[in-house]
Parts: C-alpha cells; sequence; structure tokens
C-alpha cells in the first residue's frame, strides 16, 4: 500500500463522496473542525459536485454545463480534497483505502469520523444492446453529450436520402416516466423544435420522440390527475408516450414488450437511447463493514448516525441517496424511508454536519424531519407541472408551474456565485432564445491537430520515360505535339 505523505496529520473527518450531502456537510463543518485542531477531507473522483436536478436543461442548451456544477477547490477553502475513489472502510480500525483517480497506488487515510456521502449510480437492468447504445442522464458529461447527439441527428439526417436511415436518426427514445425522465424528453423535444426551425431540410413531422415507461402511470411524485394531465400533454407536443411498456432488447432494432404478459409490442430503430429508469445506492457500500438493509443502502437511525442489529457504530454517519433514512412524516417510501431527490439530500446535509459537530461535545442531536414541500418541473420553455405543498396542496400546471421549477431549483442551486451563473442563463436565454450551436468532436479535441501534424502521404512516382526509337506512339504524341507549338 502506498503512502502519501500529502496528507495533514490531523484527526479527520472523512467524507466520502463530494455530491449533495459531501458539499454541505464539508461546508457547514470545514471551519469549525480545522479551528479545533482537525480537518475535513472529501474524496471524489470529480473536483465539483453536479446539480443533477438541472441535467435536463443542460441536455436542452437552456444552462451552460459548467454552470450546472460547482467547484469542490473555489468554495471548500478549508477542506482537503482528495480526487479519487474509496474502494474500501475497515472502520473497526478507522481507515479507508483510496484509489487516486489518476491511476496510481491505492494508498490508506486515517479517519477520526465518516461520512458516507456517495449517493447513488444509474440502475440498470441485463438487456440486451443497452450498454453499448444506451446513455444515462446521471451526470453532466451525458447531458453535454446527449445534447450533441440530437443536435448531431437532426444535421446528419437532414442531407441523408435512404427513408430508413432518416428515420433512425431522427427517433429518440427515453425510458423511464419518472421526474427526470419526463423533463429530459421534453426538454430535448423543445431543443429540436428549435433546431428544426434552423434547417429546411427537416420537417417537424419527422422528428419522433417515445417515452417508455413500465408502470401504468408517470411521475408518481405528483398527483393521479396531474399524471394524467402530462401524459396528454406529451401527445399533444407529438410525444408517443407507451405505458406498461417495457425495452426488451436494444441490439440492432429496439424490441419493446407489454407488461405483464411480456408479449411484443413495438419494434423500430432508433440512433438514440436515453435510460433514465431508476437509481441505486452507490455500491461502495458493500466493500465496507457497515450494516445495510435489502435495497443495498446503509442503515442509519433519524439521526443520520449508522447503526444495525448491534446498536449504534460510532463515529459513522450517512445521508442521502445511499442511506435509509427513517421518514418521520409517513410520507416516504412504503418502507419508511425517505425519498431519494435533492430536496431530501441538501436538508439531511445540514442535519449531519450539525449533529456531527453536536457529537463531539456530548450536546444532544436533533432527528431529522422534513415535510415535503411537493414536486416541480419543467417541460422546456413556459411548460411544466407543480405540487407544492405548503398552505394545503398547491397543483400547478404550465407556465406558473414552470416559473415555481426555475424558482424552486434557482434558490436551491448551491452557493451565491452558481446561483447568479444560472439564472444568468436563463435571462440571456429569454431574450436571445434557445441556444443550438453543436459542438463537434468533444470525445476526440486532438483530431484536427493530428491531422494537421501527421505528414501527407508522397505523392506517387512519375511513369518512367521510354527510350527514343522504341516505335512506341504514346510517347511520340507529346513530341510532336511540342515541335508543333514550337513552330
Amino acid at each position: 500500500m502506498a503512502t502519501t505523505p500529502q496528507l495533514q496529520d490531523r484527526p479527520r473527518v472523512l467524507v466520502v463522496g463530494g455530491g449533495y450531502v459531501g458539499l454541505y456537510v464539508a461546508l457547514k463543518l470545514q471551519k469549525k473542525i480545522a479551528n479545533a485542531g482537525g480537518i475535513v477531507t472529501v474524496v471524489d473522483p470529480l473536483p465539483y459536485m453536479t446539480y443533477q436536478p438541472f441535467l435536463p436543461e443542460v441536455a436542452g442548451g437552456n444552462i451552460e454545463a459548467r454552470h450546472a456544477v460547482v467547484s469542490h477547490r473555489q468554495h471548500l477553502k478549508q477542506t482537503e480534497l482528495i480526487q479519487g475513489r474509496v474502494t474500501s472502510i475497515d472502520h473497526v480500525n478507522r481507515t479507508a483505502v483510496v484509489a487516486p483517480a489518476d491511476g496510481g497506488d491505492n494508498f490508506e487515510v486515517p479517519y477520526f469520523d465518516v461520512v458516507l456521502a456517495a449517493g447513488a449510480i444509474t440502475r440498470t437492468f441485463p438487456i440486451k444492446g443497452l450498454a453499448d447504445n444506451g446513455i444515462g442522464l446521471k451526470t453532466i458529461e451525458e447531458a453535454v453529450a446527449l445534447r450533441n447527439k440530437l443536435l448531431e441527428r437532426i444535421e446528419v439526417a437532414s442531407t441523408m436520402t435512404d427513408p430508413t436511415a432518416r428515420a433512425r436518426a431522427l427517433t429518440f427514445v427515453v425510458v423511464g416516466g419518472g421526474f427526470a425522465g419526463i423533463e429530459c424528453i421534453t426538454e430535448m423535444e423543445d431543443l429540436a423544435r428549435a433546431a428544426v426551425r434552423n434547417n429546411p431540410r427537416i420537417k417537424q413531422e419527422e422528428v419522433r420522440f417515445v417515452l417508455v415507461e413500465a408502470m401504468g402511470r408517470i411521475m408518481p411524485e405528483v398527483t393521479a390527475q396531474q399524471a394524467d394531465w402530462v401524459v396528454e400533454h406529451l401527445r399533444s407536443r407529438g410525444i408517443e408516450v407507451l405505458l406498461n411498456t417495457s425495452l426488451d432488447s436494444a441490439e440492432g432494432t429496439l424490441k419493446l414488450i407489454n407488461l405483464p404478459d411480456k408479449t411484443p409490442a413495438q419494434e423500430f430503430e432508433a440512433d438514440t437511447l436515453v435510460w433514465t429508469a431508476g437509481v441505486q445506492a452507490n455500491p461502495m457500500v458493500r466493500s465496507t463493514d457497515f450494516p445495510l438493509e435489502p435495497r443495498g443502502r446503509v442503515r442509519v437511525l433519524p439521526d443520520l448516525r449508522i447503526s444495525g442489529d448491534e446498536g449504534i457504530v460510532e463515529n459513522a454517519w450517512a445521508a442521502g441517496d445511499i442511506a435509509a433514512v427513517p421518514d418521520l412524516t409517513g410520507k416516504g417510501l412504503p418502507d419508511g424511508t425517505c425519498v431519494p431527490n435533492a430536496q431530501h439530500a441538501l436538508r439531511q446535509a445540514k442535519r449531519l454536519a450539525k449533529n456531527l459537530w453536536a457529537s463531539r461535545w456530548d450536546k444532544p442531536l436533533t432527528d431529522y424531519k422534513h415535510k415535503n414541500l411537493g414536486a416541480v418541473a419543467g417541460f422546456g420553455q413556459w411548460k411544466g407541472v407543480a405540487n407544492i405543498n405548503l398552505l394545503g396542496r398547491i397543483g400547478l400546471k404550465g407556465a406558473p408551474a414552470w416559473l415555481a421549477h426555475r424558482g424552486y431549483h434557482g434558490m436551491a442551486m448551491p452557493t451565491v456565485e452558481r446561483k447568479f451563473r444560472v439564472i444568468l442563463n436563463w435571462i440571456i436565454g429569454f431574450f436571445a432564445g434557445r441556444d443550438t450551436t453543436q459542438l463537434m468532436d468533444l470525445d476526440n479535441p486532438r483530431g484536427a491537430f493530428v491531422s494537421a501534424a501527421t505528414p501527407a502521404p508522397k505523392p506517387a512516382a512519375a511513369p518512367a520515360a521510354v527510350p527514343a526509337g522504341s516505335g512506341s506512339t504514346a510517347a511520340a504524341a507529346p513530341k510532336e505535339t511540342v515541335s508543333a507549338n514550337a513552330k
């Protein structure tokens, strides 16, 4: 095991993950822990936190990709940052093994307290061709790639003459009818409309959007009446909504089946397949000695301390999607835990930081309890749905819901600096419209340089001259021409 002398030799609060929970825990504790002689250390493979509710707007071109992330280095000034992955934790000996992002040797990091905040990853199923042909919407890189692919497919299709290839290029499929899937397909549809308006070789009716949902309804976070309205709204925009339908194969053509009898449904080709059908707790927790519940999440008490059948695990905390946090309001998941969303993660992080600091001074801890404020979703410019729980339940749709969506997430975006950048994006978009500029070759940025720096092949050697008097008419013809020109 390699050693890392750059690490500070102080009592450490190790934060595993730099997402919602990790960022806010570090923000709230870094100064207090430093003043007490310790250090907060955040380990994450990325140098930034991604505000995932903005990924559909990044994919739709409403928000600049860099503005939907928060730099760790810029905002965690008193935090020790390690870019890498925690591969295992031995809490008995208070050590974690880190694999650095640059591929170097693993090294151990000692700690006093540990906070599990590694979040969730995309949950997939063993569907043939999905890994080769699909793309998720869980990272900023996926959102950027999805935006560029949509614009590239529309541009390329505009010059295609083969109707089959043209239809395949202009077919966009999203699997998953939750918030992420609905916001993704509507933002993409809005972006496609803007791109088609700028391209006279494409007609809007040629562009096909298909939403595939295995359940009998979409968006379980809103009321059944609102969900029905959303389906009507999508279909009014030409989006095909296939309920009780599942993806059976993505190998070659997309094969859909009806549920629950699994009879064949539709079969067609599509160049773009987006998978948003759920998330699961980060599997890194399986390489720890912490107690897990059946869904693979860490078991915690309402005060966010890790606890198992043998009691509380001292100096160990967890929150967010990686933790099974009890929902004391009784409005959570069927198993009694909090819904895995940003609203809970941000508030759990703040409560965890307060409780961890209180535990240092043997002060009483406070249980996490938060009444869900509702749900807001944007469906492109001036379109959306909202279910707000303030003074009773308030249901909104259309422009008022879209404004509520932007208002809430504009306020929830971490740090004032990032709020300002995002709101400025929206103001510019209001006056200048949606940006439909495609960025080319992001996956091969050195391509142009390599081509310029590669020597051109040498020209082919000229054919050997035929000796005079050989009787070749081919050789004689140029000679006669020159002689005639000379005269």
